[in-house]
């Protein structure tokens, strides 16, 4: 069956009109961002920030009116809201760091859940969400209550590498039930559009994206989600440190200096939205030969343990660059269950025991606020 042209989906949601306004959601020019992958459609619907709630069931419809049409598997609609040229738009004025005015209050998306961690890198490619998978296992692993979730909605790898397929249910068309596996509850874009399906998506479409799989997922009673965020420090991190009272973040880098200079960012975009920074993980650290037992530092070694001193934060745990690590995130069986007397298997639960210690600590003292974000 083929899948629907952009004009098919446009011409179906013209059928929906707005509660308020007297014309369809097309006409009215709040459809945006359509992307068509494998029979799974994608858009936003943009509002008044101040009518999400009472437009939630108009984005209900508009999804029901997509997932009709002949040849649609899936269809996902976020509503965001966007600043229009020279300052005040729709959306009102755009938030910032610093300034005098009071934030509006901000209200946690997930109840149940006790603490809140991200994992977080200043670039790609050091390992980030094979730390964010194996912690959570390791979690898991120690009588924790885990959750995961995949913040990368450009890049979504947790499926694969949790070794899950299908898509989330439903029972009452309003909130998702996460998926899981090894005793971990996970949620991620990748399991609402095909593995190679580009989201060709702006800014404020991913804010809403990320809120919905935050609020709108069953996560039920955990004692940590971890969250495995993009790398850098754009529009995810700034969204969760606005909606959702992190409790710390996980650094990860490697120990070369070009990954170290972004790993610093890092840690100073977290702490100018008030979030404590657990600490730093180097991860390839070292690699040791299998057969000779010869051990070489490919990409130095000691870089994050120096950085975590000169920035005042813990040092966390050295993992080892070892191909068993990237064998079984590819086959979606972390080293953590798949091998859990490994070295580095133990090196991972060290680590999930540490994090879990410092939450602990945490939870005895004053709970931490949300950042003072606000509007200029």
């Amino acid at each position: 069956m083929n899948e629907p042209s952009r004009e098919q989906v446009l011409e179906a949601l013209r059928k929906i009109r707005h509660p308020r306004r007297d014309s369809d959601v097309v006409s009215l020019g709040m459809i945006s961002g359509v992307v068509i992958k494998g029979g799974n459609v994608g858009f936003a619907i943009e509002i008044d920030p101040g009518e999400a709630q009472a437009l939630e069931p108009l984005r209900k419809a508009c999804e029901q009116a997509v997932k009709a049409l002949p040849g649609v598997l899936s269809c996902t609609a976020v509503l965001t809201a966007e600043r229009a040229p020279g300052g005040r738009g729709p959306a009102g004025p755009a938030p910032t760091l610093g300034g005098q005015r009071q934030p509006a209050q901000q209200m946690p998306l997930v109840p149940g859940v006790k603490a809140i961690i991200a994992v977080a890198s200043g670039k790609g490619g050091v390992g980030k969400s094979t730390t964010a998978v194996n912690l959570a296992m390791g979690l898991a692993a120690i009588g924790q209550k885990v959750g995961l979730l995949d913040a990368d909605i450009y890049g979504p790898s947790l499926p694969r590498m949790a070794g899950i397929s299908g898509r989330p249910t439903s029972t009452d068309g309003r909130k998702l039930h996460p998926m899981e596996n090894y005793g971990v509850k996970i949620m991620s874009m990748g399991f609402l559009v095909d593995e190679d399906a580009p989201m060709i998506w702006r800014g404020p479409m991913v804010q809403s994206a990320l809120q919905q799989m935050l609020g709108d997922v069953l996560w039920g009673e955990l004692d940590v989600l971890v969250v495995d965020l993009p790398p850098g420090t754009g529009d995810a991190q700034l969204t969760m440190a606005q909606r959702v009272p992190l409790a710390g973040a996980v650094i990860v880098s490697t120990p070369q200096d070009i990954a170290l200079l972004d790993a610093r960012k890092a840690i100073n975009m977290f702490r100018k939205v008030d979030v404590p920074v657990l600490g730093i993980v180097e991860n390839m650290s070292y690699f040791c030969c299998p057969n000779c037992g010869h051990r070489a530092e490919i990409f130095a070694h000691g870089g994050a343990r120096a950085c975590a001193a000169q920035y005042g934060v813990d040092f966390l745990a050295e993992i080892p660059l070892e191909l068993a690590v990237r064998e079984t995130s590819d086959a979606g069986r972390p080293i953590v269950v798949s091998d859990p007397r490994s070295p580095v298997a133990e090196a991972y639960r060290q680590l999930a025991m540490t994090v879990r210690d410092k939450l602990a600590a945490q939870a005895g003292g004053t709970a931490r606020k949300f950042p003072r974000i606000v509007y200029t």
